[in-house]
């Protein structure tokens, strides 16, 4: 019998383990990415607190276009990267959330070092 994969608990299990290695800080809070098929949201998490510090997503209704594709990604990157530095925060920790360190996740990556962000 054939049996098909399943994707999504093999990214779950890769994030968890990840997750057990790194965590954000005060100093150095979280960059957590998440992805769908047709949108991409990042949050900044303070772990030790429990707290979400700055989110963006292609959720937002001020965004416009499409959230599935690198150029919305990479937009995304340069807004949390933008508000974060509007509270103070440049050092990050990233967080793939599972995700291959590829297409949009890169992206999103490059635009958030564009912003100024540093990990």
């Amino acid at each position: 019998m054939v049996t098909k994969i399943d994707k999504n608990a093999q990214r779950l299990k890769r994030h968890k383990r990840v997750r057990g290695k790194i965590s954000g800080t005060a100093d150095r809070p979280r960059l957590a990415v998440y992805r769908s098929n047709a949108h991409i949201s990042a949050q900044i998490i303070d772990d030790t607190a429990g707290r979400t510090l700055v989110s963006a997503s292609t959720y937002e209704k001020d965004f416009s276009g499409i959230g599935s594709n690198k150029e919305a990604a990479k937009i995304i990157g340069q807004t949390i990267a933008q508000r974060a530095l509007e509270k103070g925060i440049s050092n990050v920790v990233f967080d793939r959330g599972g995700y291959i360190y590829h297409g949009r996740v890169s992206e999103l990556a490059a635009g958030a070092r564009e912003g100024g962000q540093q990990f």
